[in-house]
């Protein structure tokens, strides 16, 4: 699809480092058939060679670039660049399918209340650029199977309240509703996207087109993961039932023993992680949380046995 100066959809592609696979994700969105587009790629303080790549590749591309500040910051600043009435996400390394935006386009259109709509998409682990053609035709054939896609769909802040059930790679959103919610919040390091979910599904229906359209990559580089410093999960979901509670806009309400124990996992994992990486003290202070928030959630007593455990180990490193 060519590009052009008065787009209906602007995409904006963070990229940190991606030099890669951002060739093949500018492909995937070139690929997108008779919709008006720009792609903005908000370059985040990249080491290598990706920004070169894009400037000799697609000089029809944007490109904004900035000192390191993190996805949203970056996010952010392709917002406020961009011209289309619509925007659409897409992570550097990952892949759309043909058909998307106009999938999305056409269920949107059928709903005018709508502002917001997502994908269904296959997890894809892999490190090569592009997916082989064999692939492809495998994932055609399962797409058809609409009851395997299906996924929440409308008012959805009591499904958010339990997991984000959105992949950032897949929205499309009205470019007029992120101004209403200020972007993405830069203080977020992760759960960026999360956070934005639940504040969106405040205000509007947030539709899925039940057929997988975007491949996520899993790939060494995404797996690899330091230690966290913060849990941006129990923080993203505390702030959403400070200000909202359970209560859906639609008027259901979401169910307050599952979010416990979504919470309470999410505790027991992150002490998981600093038990992982001998950070005793950190790790003993989740598992509390844990079990404050649901005395009954087994994996919390486990870590926090485990953790005393390593405490009177010889090797201990307490933090």
């Amino acid at each position: 699809m060519p590009l052009t100066s008065t787009p209906l959809i602007s995409v904006i592609i963070p990229c940190y480092n991606a030099q890669r696979y951002i060739g093949a994700t500018i492909a995937s969105v070139l690929a997108q058939k008779d919709i008006a587009l720009e792609i903005i790629v908000v370059d985040d303080g990249s080491r290598d060679e990706s920004v070169a790549l894009v400037r000799k590749g697609f000089p029809a591309v944007r490109i904004i670039e900035q000192a390191n500040a993190g996805v949203a910051a970056a996010r952010n600043a392709g917002i406020a660049a961009a011209r289309g009435e619509w925007i659409a996400f897409i992570d550097a390394d990952d892949i759309w399918l043909p058909g998307k935006l106009a999938a999305q386009l056409a269920q949107m259109a059928a709903l005018p209340e709508c502002r917001m709509c997502y994908t269904a998409w296959k997890v894809w682990p892999s490190d090569v650029p592009q997916p082989a053609q064999d692939y492809l035709a495998r994932l055609q054939d399962e797409a058809v199977d609409g009851a395997l896609w299906r996924g929440a769909s409308g008012w959805i802040y009591p499904q958010l309240l339990l997991d984000c059930v959105v992949w950032t790679s897949t929205v499309l959103m009205r470019r007029t509703l992120l101004a209403e919610l200020n972007g993405f919040d830069t203080s977020l390091r992760l759960g960026e996207d999360y956070d934005l979910w639940l504040r969106a599904s405040r205000i509007t229906p947030i539709v899925r087109v039940a057929r997988p359209y975007a491949l996520y990559r899993i790939h060494p580089a995404s797996i690899t993961r330091a230690t966290p410093a913060e849990n941006y999960r129990a923080r993203v979901i505390g702030q959403a039932l400070g200000r909202w509670g359970l209560a859906s806009p639609d008027g259901r309400a979401g169910d307050a023993s599952a979010v416990r124990r979504m919470l309470a996992k999410s505790w027991s994992d992150f002490a998981g992680a600093h038990l992982e990486a001998r950070n005793l003290g950190q790790a003993r202070r989740a598992a509390l949380t844990a079990l404050r928030t649901d005395p009954t959630h087994v994996p919390g007593w486990k870590v926090l046995v485990k953790t005393g455990l390593k405490a009177l180990s010889p090797s201990k490193e307490n933090a």
